[in-house]
């Protein structure tokens, strides 16, 4: 009698197992986790190995200071600006055009190129260093972001006039050595966390969101062109794709 009590309170309900599994999986995703983000540390770190023959990849765009405001008293001033808001755009030759359909054909357009916006965290991160005369320099603004669903602040920098595009040889001067054993392991733990289950937990337990993971339209649509824009265009003219999609929603 006493053997039949010690079995019942030995075995486990259903609920029970159900809980267990359910922390054992979560475990097991919080430590795949940590490895991805180790090894994508790993993988951040190799060092650079200099090429013997350095070589030229198409050209590079960015901006510099004016040569009129480079001599004035407050050259170092915008050049220190410039520094934390410049971009830079890739092009095969120095036209940097990009195609366009108008009227139901491809036409080719020169590319635009603007300073970057910093968002609310950047322009209050302490890593990028904004001092309080830089910030006078900057307009707020609101933008509606159609994924998030809401209105996003950004800060824009008011007199960019005070700088112009210069067009210089993109050179190949560096290369990383590829560890394919680290590569291979990385790429499996990436394309395991980001099965839609396993993302929703990362969102809710990792994260600490309460509300449920999912893709709504947006993300949907987005995600499929970049199925089928990865083996219809190139990684300059899906970077064109979307920047124009961007503009259309701002």
């Amino acid at each position: 009698m006493e053997n039949d009590h010690l079995l019942f309170y030995r075995l486990r309900t259903v609920r029970s197992r159900k809980r267990i599994i359910k922390k054992d999986v979560e475990k097991q995703i919080r430590k795949k986790y940590k490895r991805s983000k180790e090894l994508s540390k790993i993988r951040r770190e190799i060092p650079l190995i200099p090429l013997e023959k350095p070589y030229q990849k198409g050209f590079v765009r960015s901006f510099i200071v004016r040569d009129d405001v480079k001599r004035s008293k407050d050259g170092d001033f915008f050049d220190g600006i410039l520094n934390k808001i410049n971009t830079h755009t890739y092009s095969e030759n120095r036209k940097f055009l990009k195609k366009k359909r108008k009227f139901g054909r491809r036409i080719y357009v020169p590319r635009e190129q603007k300073l970057a916006r910093l968002s609310l965290y950047q322009w209050n991160d302490p890593k990028l260093g904004l001092t309080v005369r830089e910030k006078q320099y900057f307009l707020k603004r609101e933008s509606y972001c159609p994924i998030r669903k809401s209105y996003e602040i950004y800060y824009e920098f008011i007199e960019s006039w005070r700088f112009i595009l210069r067009v210089r040889p993109y050179m190949i001067t560096h290369y990383k050595p590829l560890d394919l054993e680290l590569e291979k392991e990385y790429d499996a733990l990436e394309s395991y966390l980001d099965q839609y289950k396993v993302r929703g937990i990362i969102c809710k337990k990792i994260y600490g969101k309460s509300r449920k993971w999912r893709y709504d339209d947006e993300k949907i649509n987005l995600i499929e062109s970049i199925k089928y824009f990865h083996y219809t265009m190139s990684a300059t003219e899906f970077a064109d794709y979307l920047e124009d999609r961007e503009s259309n929603n701002v």
